[in-house]
Protein backbone atom coordinates (compact mmCIF):
# COMPACT_ATOMS: atom_id res chain seq x y z
CA UNK A 1 0.00 0.00 0.00
CA UNK A 2 1.38 3.25 -0.91
CA UNK A 3 1.96 5.59 2.04
CA UNK A 4 2.52 9.49 3.23
CA UNK A 5 4.10 10.93 6.24
CA UNK A 6 3.10 14.33 6.85
CA UNK A 7 5.54 16.56 9.05
CA UNK A 8 4.64 19.50 10.85
CA UNK A 9 2.72 21.45 13.64
CA UNK A 10 -1.13 20.98 14.24
CA UNK A 11 -2.87 22.84 16.32
CA UNK A 12 -6.29 22.99 17.66
CA UNK A 13 -8.61 25.34 15.10
CA UNK A 14 -10.96 27.11 17.25
CA UNK A 15 -14.01 27.83 14.31
CA UNK A 16 -17.51 29.88 15.24
CA UNK A 17 -19.50 26.55 14.88
CA UNK A 18 -22.02 29.05 12.13
CA UNK A 19 -19.06 30.27 10.82
CA UNK A 20 -19.25 34.31 11.39
CA UNK A 21 -17.31 36.41 13.74
CA UNK A 22 -15.53 35.79 17.34
CA UNK A 23 -17.82 36.84 20.61
CA UNK A 24 -19.27 36.24 23.79
CA UNK A 25 -22.43 34.84 22.27
CA UNK A 26 -19.88 32.51 19.42
CA UNK A 27 -20.31 28.64 20.12
CA UNK A 28 -16.88 26.85 18.72
CA UNK A 29 -15.99 23.77 17.53
CA UNK A 30 -12.51 22.49 18.27
CA UNK A 31 -10.57 19.86 15.58
CA UNK A 32 -7.24 19.47 14.35
CA UNK A 33 -5.88 22.63 12.16
CA UNK A 34 -2.39 22.31 10.47
CA UNK A 35 -0.94 22.37 6.69
CA UNK A 36 0.40 19.22 6.90
CA UNK A 37 -2.10 17.32 9.04
CA UNK A 38 -4.72 18.43 6.67
CA UNK A 39 -3.39 16.75 3.57
CA UNK A 40 -2.61 13.55 5.96
CA UNK A 41 -6.70 14.14 6.82
CA UNK A 42 -7.56 14.59 2.72
CA UNK A 43 -5.16 11.44 2.20
CA UNK A 44 -6.60 8.99 4.12
CA UNK A 45 -10.10 10.06 3.04
CA UNK A 46 -9.41 9.23 -0.12
CA UNK A 47 -7.61 5.74 0.68
CA UNK A 48 -3.95 6.56 1.04
CA UNK A 49 -2.11 5.37 3.68
CA UNK A 50 -1.31 8.77 5.63
CA UNK A 51 0.43 9.33 8.61
CA UNK A 52 1.40 12.46 10.76
CA UNK A 53 4.45 12.88 12.69
CA UNK A 54 4.27 16.34 15.42
CA UNK A 55 4.83 17.24 18.83
CA UNK A 56 2.14 18.13 21.33
CA UNK A 57 1.56 18.63 25.09
CA UNK A 58 0.09 16.32 27.35
CA UNK A 59 -2.84 18.03 27.66
CA UNK A 60 -7.08 18.46 26.18
CA UNK A 61 -5.53 20.17 23.36
CA UNK A 62 -3.16 17.29 21.97
CA UNK A 63 -6.10 14.89 23.41
CA UNK A 64 -8.52 16.89 20.93
CA UNK A 65 -5.76 16.81 18.06
CA UNK A 66 -5.01 12.70 18.37
CA UNK A 67 -8.58 12.25 18.32
CA UNK A 68 -9.69 14.23 15.36
CA UNK A 69 -6.82 12.80 13.08
CA UNK A 70 -7.57 9.42 14.04
CA UNK A 71 -11.27 10.03 13.33
CA UNK A 72 -10.44 10.79 9.83
CA UNK A 73 -8.04 7.95 9.44
CA UNK A 74 -4.94 9.30 10.01
CA UNK A 75 -2.19 7.34 11.66
CA UNK A 76 -0.87 9.08 14.08
CA UNK A 77 1.42 5.87 15.91
CA UNK A 78 4.59 8.09 15.64
CA UNK A 79 3.51 11.22 17.06
CA UNK A 80 5.46 13.06 20.14
CA UNK A 81 3.48 13.97 23.06
CA UNK A 82 5.53 16.14 25.34
CA UNK A 83 4.70 16.54 29.27
CA UNK A 84 6.51 19.80 30.21
CA UNK A 85 5.38 21.99 27.06
CA UNK A 86 2.08 22.86 25.48
CA UNK A 87 -0.12 22.38 22.20
CA UNK A 88 -0.27 25.33 20.61
CA UNK A 89 -4.42 26.51 19.56
CA UNK A 90 -5.65 29.18 16.76
CA UNK A 91 -8.61 31.07 16.50
CA UNK A 92 -10.82 31.72 13.16
CA UNK A 93 -12.45 34.99 13.05
CA UNK A 94 -15.05 34.50 9.61
CA UNK A 95 -15.39 38.09 8.58
CA UNK A 96 -17.95 38.43 5.53
CA UNK A 97 -15.44 38.41 2.92
CA UNK A 98 -12.40 37.41 4.31
CA UNK A 99 -11.01 34.92 7.18
CA UNK A 100 -8.50 36.37 10.27
CA UNK A 101 -6.76 33.68 12.14
CA UNK A 102 -5.08 34.63 15.45
CA UNK A 103 -2.39 31.70 16.16
CA UNK A 104 -1.53 31.23 20.01
CA UNK A 105 2.09 29.08 19.19
CA UNK A 106 4.65 30.54 21.12
CA UNK A 107 6.65 27.83 23.16
CA UNK A 108 4.75 25.08 21.31
CA UNK A 109 5.44 21.83 22.00
CA UNK A 110 6.15 21.46 18.16
CA UNK A 111 8.79 24.54 18.45
CA UNK A 112 11.10 22.89 20.38
CA UNK A 113 10.99 19.53 18.17
CA UNK A 114 14.33 18.68 15.99
CA UNK A 115 15.39 15.67 14.03
CA UNK A 116 14.52 13.40 16.95
CA UNK A 117 11.20 13.86 15.94
CA UNK A 118 11.35 11.34 12.91
CA UNK A 119 13.07 8.44 14.74
CA UNK A 120 10.24 6.29 15.46
CA UNK A 121 9.04 6.43 11.81
CA UNK A 122 12.32 6.02 10.06
CA UNK A 123 11.57 1.76 10.42
CA UNK A 124 8.56 1.92 7.83
CA UNK A 125 8.83 2.73 4.36
CA UNK A 126 7.08 6.00 3.04
CA UNK A 127 6.81 6.30 -0.84
CA UNK A 128 6.47 10.40 -0.36
CA UNK A 129 7.28 12.50 2.93
CA UNK A 130 5.51 15.30 2.80
CA UNK A 131 6.34 18.74 4.75
CA UNK A 132 5.74 22.89 4.14
CA UNK A 133 7.75 26.08 4.89
CA UNK A 134 5.96 26.52 8.07
CA UNK A 135 8.19 24.03 9.79
CA UNK A 136 11.47 25.94 9.38
CA UNK A 137 10.14 29.12 10.62
CA UNK A 138 8.84 27.71 14.35
CA UNK A 139 12.60 27.65 15.34
CA UNK A 140 16.37 26.66 14.64
CA UNK A 141 15.36 23.29 16.09
CA UNK A 142 12.44 22.76 13.25
CA UNK A 143 14.73 23.98 10.36
CA UNK A 144 17.14 20.81 11.09
CA UNK A 145 14.06 18.91 11.35
CA UNK A 146 13.11 19.75 7.85
CA UNK A 147 16.22 19.33 6.18
CA UNK A 148 16.64 15.95 8.38
CA UNK A 149 13.27 15.07 6.38
CA UNK A 150 15.01 15.47 3.35
CA UNK A 151 18.04 13.83 3.50
CA UNK A 152 17.93 12.18 6.45
CA UNK A 153 19.36 8.49 7.52
CA UNK A 154 16.88 6.02 6.44
CA UNK A 155 13.90 8.38 5.00
CA UNK A 156 16.04 8.83 1.41
CA UNK A 157 14.35 6.73 -0.69
CA UNK A 158 11.11 8.44 -0.27
CA UNK A 159 10.03 11.30 -2.31
CA UNK A 160 10.09 14.49 -1.07
CA UNK A 161 7.45 16.85 -1.28
CA UNK A 162 7.39 20.28 0.02
CA UNK A 163 4.20 23.07 0.05
CA UNK A 164 6.23 26.55 0.35
CA UNK A 165 3.72 27.60 2.65
CA UNK A 166 5.33 31.35 3.03
CA UNK A 167 3.82 32.75 6.06
CA UNK A 168 5.67 36.16 6.41
CA UNK A 169 4.78 36.70 10.00
CA UNK A 170 6.56 33.46 11.30
CA UNK A 171 10.28 34.51 9.65
CA UNK A 172 12.92 37.83 10.34
CA UNK A 173 13.38 39.72 7.87
CA UNK A 174 15.37 38.37 5.15
CA UNK A 175 15.43 35.02 6.01
CA UNK A 176 12.76 32.75 4.33
CA UNK A 177 13.22 33.66 0.48
CA UNK A 178 16.82 32.47 0.51
CA UNK A 179 16.14 29.26 3.19
CA UNK A 180 12.86 28.22 1.70
CA UNK A 181 14.54 28.55 -2.63
CA UNK A 182 17.26 26.15 -0.80
CA UNK A 183 15.20 23.96 0.64
CA UNK A 184 12.58 23.63 -2.13
CA UNK A 185 15.23 22.79 -4.73
CA UNK A 186 16.63 19.92 -2.79
CA UNK A 187 13.04 17.94 -2.84
CA UNK A 188 10.79 16.22 -5.46
CA UNK A 189 7.80 17.54 -5.50
CA UNK A 190 7.03 21.27 -4.80
CA UNK A 191 4.08 23.45 -4.39
CA UNK A 192 4.22 26.97 -4.63
CA UNK A 193 1.47 30.12 -5.04
CA UNK A 194 2.14 32.45 -7.60
CA UNK A 195 1.56 35.16 -5.25
CA UNK A 196 3.58 33.96 -3.00
CA UNK A 197 6.43 33.56 -5.30
CA UNK A 198 6.16 37.01 -5.83
CA UNK A 199 6.65 38.20 -2.48
CA UNK A 200 9.13 35.77 -1.76
CA UNK A 201 11.62 36.41 -4.79
CA UNK A 202 9.87 39.07 -7.01
CA UNK A 203 8.94 36.49 -9.60
CA UNK A 204 5.96 37.28 -11.90
CA UNK A 205 4.92 34.21 -14.37
CA UNK A 206 5.81 29.99 -13.87
CA UNK A 207 8.74 30.38 -16.08
CA UNK A 208 9.78 33.01 -13.68
CA UNK A 209 9.69 30.32 -10.32
CA UNK A 210 11.08 27.78 -12.45
CA UNK A 211 14.31 29.82 -12.94
CA UNK A 212 14.23 30.40 -9.34
CA UNK A 213 12.88 26.32 -8.50
CA UNK A 214 14.98 24.72 -11.43
CA UNK A 215 15.66 21.25 -9.40
CA UNK A 216 12.08 19.77 -8.14
CA UNK A 217 11.50 17.32 -10.87
CA UNK A 218 6.98 18.07 -10.21
CA UNK A 219 6.57 22.06 -9.96
CA UNK A 220 3.12 22.93 -9.08
CA UNK A 221 2.34 26.73 -9.16
CA UNK A 222 -1.31 27.71 -8.27
CA UNK A 223 -2.75 30.82 -9.62
CA UNK A 224 -5.36 31.47 -7.04
CA UNK A 225 -8.56 31.20 -8.56
CA UNK A 226 -7.54 30.73 -11.88
CA UNK A 227 -5.80 27.75 -12.87
CA UNK A 228 -2.66 25.97 -11.50
CA UNK A 229 0.25 24.78 -13.66
CA UNK A 230 2.99 21.61 -13.55
CA UNK A 231 6.00 21.64 -14.41
CA UNK A 232 7.93 18.04 -15.07
CA UNK A 233 10.31 16.21 -17.24
CA UNK A 234 7.92 15.69 -19.82
CA UNK A 235 6.70 19.60 -20.16
CA UNK A 236 4.08 21.98 -18.55
CA UNK A 237 0.31 21.39 -18.01
CA UNK A 238 -2.32 23.72 -17.00
CA UNK A 239 -5.52 22.89 -15.64
CA UNK A 240 -8.27 25.54 -14.54
CA UNK A 241 -10.02 25.81 -11.12
CA UNK A 242 -13.17 24.59 -10.99
CA UNK A 243 -15.89 27.32 -10.54
CA UNK A 244 -18.42 27.57 -7.41
CA UNK A 245 -19.44 29.04 -4.52
CA UNK A 246 -16.72 30.00 -2.29
CA UNK A 247 -17.43 30.21 1.61
CA UNK A 248 -14.09 29.98 3.09
CA UNK A 249 -10.05 30.15 1.50
CA UNK A 250 -8.38 28.71 4.75
CA UNK A 251 -7.37 24.81 4.22
CA UNK A 252 -7.82 24.90 0.10
CA UNK A 253 -4.27 24.41 -0.78
CA UNK A 254 -3.60 21.72 1.45
CA UNK A 255 -6.39 19.94 0.04
CA UNK A 256 -4.96 20.45 -3.47
CA UNK A 257 -2.00 18.73 -2.28
CA UNK A 258 -3.76 15.67 -1.01
CA UNK A 259 -5.55 15.99 -4.43
CA UNK A 260 -2.68 16.03 -6.71
CA UNK A 261 -0.34 13.98 -4.38
CA UNK A 262 -3.10 10.84 -4.61
CA UNK A 263 -3.11 11.34 -8.54
CA UNK A 264 0.29 11.55 -8.40
CA UNK A 265 0.36 8.03 -6.34
CA UNK A 266 -2.11 5.99 -8.48
CA UNK A 267 0.17 6.50 -11.46
CA UNK A 268 -2.51 9.50 -12.80
CA UNK A 269 -1.52 12.16 -15.66
CA UNK A 270 -0.61 15.41 -15.24
CA UNK A 271 -3.92 16.49 -16.16
CA UNK A 272 -5.84 14.23 -13.60
CA UNK A 273 -3.34 15.19 -10.87
CA UNK A 274 -4.20 18.68 -11.55
CA UNK A 275 -7.93 18.46 -11.45
CA UNK A 276 -7.83 15.85 -8.82
CA UNK A 277 -6.24 19.17 -6.63
CA UNK A 278 -8.65 20.82 -7.70
CA UNK A 279 -11.94 19.02 -7.09
CA UNK A 280 -10.15 18.69 -3.51
CA UNK A 281 -9.63 22.09 -3.05
CA UNK A 282 -13.45 22.67 -4.05
CA UNK A 283 -14.60 20.89 -1.46
CA UNK A 284 -13.04 22.81 1.02
CA UNK A 285 -13.83 26.19 -0.42
CA UNK A 286 -17.47 25.28 0.20
CA UNK A 287 -17.32 24.98 3.79
CA UNK A 288 -15.75 26.54 7.03
CA UNK A 289 -13.54 23.50 7.80
CA UNK A 290 -9.94 23.03 6.62
CA UNK A 291 -10.38 19.21 5.30
CA UNK A 292 -13.97 17.79 3.61
CA UNK A 293 -14.94 14.91 2.37
CA UNK A 294 -13.97 13.65 -1.34
CA UNK A 295 -16.81 12.75 -3.74
CA UNK A 296 -17.32 9.29 -3.50
CA UNK A 297 -15.33 6.72 -5.85
CA UNK A 298 -18.35 6.71 -8.68
CA UNK A 299 -18.33 10.79 -8.82
CA UNK A 300 -14.96 10.78 -8.76
CA UNK A 301 -14.05 8.61 -11.63
CA UNK A 302 -17.03 10.38 -13.28
CA UNK A 303 -16.05 13.96 -12.79
CA UNK A 304 -12.25 12.83 -13.70
CA UNK A 305 -12.94 11.27 -16.85
CA UNK A 306 -11.86 8.21 -16.00
CA UNK A 307 -14.78 5.48 -16.42
CA UNK A 308 -12.87 3.78 -19.49
CA UNK A 309 -9.29 4.23 -17.96
CA UNK A 310 -7.15 2.15 -15.99
CA UNK A 311 -7.69 3.76 -11.82
CA UNK A 312 -5.51 2.24 -9.79
CA UNK A 313 -3.70 1.49 -6.18
CA UNK A 314 -6.56 3.16 -4.01
CA UNK A 315 -9.37 4.75 -5.97
CA UNK A 316 -10.46 1.53 -7.10
CA UNK A 317 -10.80 0.51 -3.64
CA UNK A 318 -12.57 3.10 -2.37
CA UNK A 319 -16.66 2.35 -1.76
Amino acid sequence: MRSVLCVGETMVQVTPTRGGRISTETDFRLVAGGAESNVASMLAKLGVHSAWVGAIGSDPFGDIILSSLRQDGVDTSFVKIDESKKTAVYFKDVLPDSTKVFYYRESSAMSFAGPELLDSARSQTWDIIHMSGITPALSSSCESLTREGIAGKNLSSALKSFDINYRPSLWTEGKAAPLLQEIANQCDIVFVGLDEAADLWGTQTVTDIREVLPDPGWLIVKDSENLATEINAEGTFAKPVIGGDIVEKVGAGDAFAAGWLAGFLDDQSADIRLHMGHIMAAQVLRTHADTANPPSRSELVRALGLESSPVKQFFSKRA
